[in-house]
């Protein structure tokens, strides 16, 4: 049968930035964690120096990361509470 185009090339995943699959989730929970309050405050940064209604469509960017980064957090102290 006659394919009109041909197949991809092989495909190998860079591995610059892949996460080392041994890597324990409190470890995992942890730098997501990180990255979540420091895009939090950028996101905040960033909204305040706009006008209306960008700003609330900024802030509203910036609740979505805060809340995730609650979650994450509480994930974390599920996993070691102390």
């Amino acid at each position: 049968m006659f394919k009109p185009t041909p197949n991809p090339p092989d495909h190998k995943p860079d591995t610059m930035y892949m996460i080392v699959p041994e890597k324990d989730s409190e470890s995992l929970l942890a730098n997501a964690c990180e990255s979540l309050a420091s895009a939090n405050v950028i996101a905040s940064d960033f909204a305040a120096r706009l006008q209306w209604p960008d700003r609330q469509t900024a802030m509203a960017i910036q609740q979505l990361v805060m809340l995730a980064e609650l979650a994450v957090s509480r994930a974390l102290d599920n996993i070691d509470p102390a």
